[in-house]
This record gives C-alpha cells, structure tokens and sequence, in this order.
C-alpha cells in the first residue's frame, strides 16, 4: 500500500476509534442507567406506598411535641428522609432535624406545592411530594419524601472510574500499534535504508537484504538497488578497463622493445664503412620493415583508442549490397598472388545495408590481413557474404556448418575462411582480447595483436556480432553477422 493511503487510513482510524471507543462506553453506561433507573423507581415506589400509611394521618399536620414524631423517625434512615409541612408552607417535620430541637420555618407556598404527585428524579435522589385532605377535601399538608441513591452513586463513580481506565488502555494500545505501525513502515524501512547506504558509500557490504515493498520507500530502494548495480557495473567497467590499459602498455612496451633493438643494431652497423652496398641495402630495407612495423603498431593503437571512445560514433549510410561488397572484397588478389595463395570470392547480397563503409573497410582488412598471414603458401582462402535467405557456401568446412547457419539466422554474414594450421581451443577464447597474441607470433613483429580487436568493436558498433571457428591443421572461419534492411 502506497505511504500516503497508508497514512491517510491511519489518521482517519485515529480519529474515528477514540469516538467509537467512548460511544460504545456512553451506550453500555445509558443501559446500565436504564436497567438501574427502573430498579430504583420501583423500589422508591414500594417505599412511598409502605410510608403513604403512615404519613396520611391528619394529626401530623398540625404543631405539636416532637415526641408526636418519634415513629417516623424509626421507619427514616441515612438514606430516606421525610419531610411534613402544613398547607401554609411551615415545616412541620424533617428526618433530618436533631431529635428534641424542632425548627419550625415556613417556606415558599407557590414552590411548595410544585410538582405534586410527580416523581421527581435527580442525580443523588428520588423524591415525591404529595398532599394530604381532611374528610372535606381540603388540604391539610404535605409529605416529601425523598430516597438516596447510593447504589447508583457508587456504581456511577466505579463505572466512570471504570471507563476512564479503559479509556487510558485503549488510547495506549491505539498508541503503541500507531507507533509500532510507523516503526514498521517508515522507521525501519529508511532506517534499514540509511544504513545500506553508509555500507555502500563505505565500501561494505551488509548481510540484511533490504526488504522491497510495494510503496514509496519501496520504489527508492529499488532506483537505490539499481544504482548500486550500475555503479557497481561501473567500477567493474573501469577496473577492467584499468587492466586493459595496463596490459596494453606492458604488451606495447614489450611489443615495440624488439623492433627498437634491431632498428639500433642496424643502425649502428650503417656506421660501419666496411660494408658493401648490397649489405647496407639489405639493412636500409629491414630498417624501413621495422619502422613501418611500429608505425602499424601505433596506427591500430590509435584506432582502437579512438572506436573506444563514448565520442566516436559510427558515419552510418545507406550503400548498395552488390556494388559496396564488390568493392570491399576486391584488392586481395594481389597479395594472395604474391604468396602463392588462392582466393575465392562469392556473393549473395540483399540490395542494401546500413553501415560505416570506412569502418568496414578496416573490419575487413584486418580479417584478410590476418588470414593471408596464417595462410601457408598453395593453401586457399574463401572470402564471401551471404544474405539470410541463401544457402550457406559448399565450401564451408562440415564441422562448421550447423553452428554457422544457427549464427546467421536473420542477417547477412561475411565469412573469411583459410586453411592453415589453426588456432588452438584453449586460444579461441582470448582471441580477440587486445594485444593477444600466440606464443608463436609474440615478439616476432608479425602483428600488432589488435586488428581481432577493433574488428570485433566495430561489428558491436554496426549492432552486429563476429565469430570464429577453428579446427587445428586443418583451418579457421571467421564470421561476421551485419543486420539487414527490412
């Protein structure tokens, strides 16, 4: 439940229960009152009929000894008291008067004679007043009686008593489940939050899971879950990204220490004016090799640099299938000829793409650059692109087939395949990490071990994938899966 219905309910809950509480008390103390005023009434009933005997005698009425009185004083207790006036308005006799001290007084006539035969109920007491005739009719006095209730005063003090204390347990109780209620819901959540937070800035982690709920805290703790994966995704990011830049510059150092001492050897030995000009030509020669060597290796470094980089983004243009991949995969011939390899080329294109022609280009250059330079002399190298609704080529090594058809489903694939010795399976995994090379090529100057690398950036940058398969002495296949059109 959302925080703001949550606290919405509460406060409407605080407000209506104490109500309710003290309704439920009014109406069970007002059924009380009822079964207990009825109880009273008609035991002050009882009371005045057993008194009306005796207080109807027209004797009483007149002044007289208090001796006269004795009697009444014996049927009046602590808690019934008798009143006798004459029809003028003097107090004739009251209960409550000290024995043998009579005090006659008169009161007030109009209010005297109020309210006669009418059962007057009041918070302490029951009384009556009712009048007395002589054989002629004609009033002689008055007799109030009046009855205590004590039982109802005692039980009225208990019960108010009674119902302030369940008053004072319920506000408590509604209290205590109000705050353990915000404890569970508020507190502890941001609480629990809070701490997390201080783990993760601190670089800790904490045992507790954060509990995910369904309202608002919960939706911050979930954004805070994702930061912590993406800064944690980040660091990761960078502490890789820190390890490759230190493994680049160990590899370039160690990479470029070679051409650096055969370029200073040669180039001391120039100095040496005992040589003929074949010898200095030669020398001149493996100079050029070298510093054109290390030039690569600078080229692809900063290629790589650059396709890595957030900024570089990718010339995407729309080119025609048939003319752009004639043109991609033509100049090859020549060096294949030189090395006595030979290049077969096929073709089965959709009529347009949506690609970088200048990255592709290097994508491709690389590729053919790396399989001419593992490919041993009369041995051949397949350079193709086959559109998704064409049959792979026959030439493709069996081995190979059903895992490339799975690769290609739903793209165009350039398929680069050579014969040769192959890459070992414990090597394919790391082949296209920068600066990976074999043991066999290390130090030797044969590559600079990025052009796996950058092509493998440039096919994620077109969206697409690259793949290699590799059979040892037999071949490998390099596929690169580009997204069609429509």
């Amino acid at each position: 439940m959302k925080i703001k219905n949550w606290l919405m309910i509460s406060y409407l809950l605080v407000m209506v229960l104490p109500i309710a509480a003290i309704y439920l008390l009014y109406i069970n103390l007002s059924a009380y009152d009822q079964d207990q005023d009825l109880m009273e009434y008609l035991t002050f009933q009882n009371v005045v009929t057993n008194l009306e005997s005796e207080l109807k005698e027209e004797a009483l009425y007149k002044i007289q000894s208090d001796e006269n009185y004795q009697h009444l004083r014996s049927l009046a207790d602590d808690n019934l008291k008798i009143d006798l006036f004459r029809y003028d308005g003097v107090q004739l006799f009251s209960t409550m008067n000290t024995p043998g001290n009579p005090q006659l007084f008169q009161v007030n006539q109009e209010k005297l004679f109020q309210n006669l035969n009418e059962y007057q109920k009041k918070t302490r007491t029951y009384s009556v007043k009712k009048p007395v005739f002589d054989d002629t009719n004609r009033v002689v006095g008055l007799y109030d009686i009046t009855l205590g209730r004590k039982a109802w005063v005692e039980t009225s003090n208990q019960r108010t008593t009674m119902m302030f204390i369940l008053l004072g347990i319920f506000f408590i109780a509604l209290y205590s489940v109000v705050m353990l209620s915000i404890n569970r819901k508020l507190n502890r959540p941001l609480y629990q939050l809070q701490e997390h937070m201080k783990a993760f800035a601190a670089g800790k982690k904490l045992n507790q899971e954060l509990v995910q709920s369904k309202d608002e805290i919960g939706v911050v703790i979930t954004h805070f879950e994702q930061m912590k994966a993406q800064i944690a995704e980040t660091r990761d990011a960078l502490a890789k990204q820190q390890h490759e830049k230190e493994y680049m510059v160990a590899s370039l150092s160690h990479d470029l220490k070679t051409p650096l001492t055969v370029i200073r050897t040669y180039t001391e030995a120039l100095e040496n004016h005992h040589l003929s000009k074949e010898e200095k030509e030669d020398y001149q020669m493996i100079l050029y090799e070298k510093l054109e060597h290390m030039k690569q290796m600078i080229d692809d470094l900063s290629i790589f640099t650059s396709l890595q980089s957030t900024d570089n983004m990718l010339h995407i243009v729309q080119v025609n299938g048939e003319e752009f991949f004639e043109m991609l995969f033509s100049g090859y011939e020549e060096p294949c000829f030189k090395k006595d390899i030979e290049l077969n080329t096929e073709l089965h294109v959709r009529n347009s793409y949506m690609l970088d022609p200048k990255q592709m280009i290097r994508l491709v250059d690389n590729l053919m650059d790396n399989s001419i330079r593992y490919t041993p002399k009369h041995r051949r190298i397949w350079l193709a692109a086959i559109s998704s609704r064409k049959p792979l080529p026959n030439w493709v090594f069996p081995e190979f087939k059903d895992d490339v058809n799975l690769f290609r489903q739903g793209g165009t694939v350039m398929l680069i395949q050579n014969e040769g010795k192959g890459i070992k399976h414990s090597q394919l995994e790391k082949i296209f990490q920068p600066f990976y090379q074999d043991d066999a090529s290390r130090g030797k100057g044969a590559t600079s071990g990025l052009g796996l690398s950058i092509a493998k950036i440039i096919m994620e940058k077109h969206d697409g994938e690259i793949k290699i398969w590799s059979t040892e002495n037999k071949g490998t296949l390099i596929a690169c899966w580009l997204k069609e059109k429509g």
